[in-house]
């Protein structure tokens, strides 16, 4: 059983994509649990060259609440 609750590691990992994206609006979409920790996925909004684009992100939390792994893509 996970040491970090479901919320908590949403709530870690929307504090990631702020700090790395500077960007206030962030959508979650789902949090899964694996034997690991947790996987975070949603989506963003970011400005390329004054176009608004959305970026889906993929964030992994261990068990202890640490941040493993972000990643992002254009959608």
């Amino acid at each position: 059983m996970p040491q970090v609750s479901k919320e908590t590691a949403s709530q870690i990992a929307v504090a990631q994509v702020k700090r790395q994206k500077s960007t206030e609006k962030i959508d979650v979409a789902t949090v899964e649990e694996n034997r690991n920790g947790w996987i975070v996925r949603g989506t963003c909004p970011i400005d390329l060259q004054g176009h608004t684009w959305a970026e889906k992100f993929e964030v992994l939390i261990d068990l202890k609440g640490n941040v493993k792994s972000a990643e992002y893509a254009l959608l």
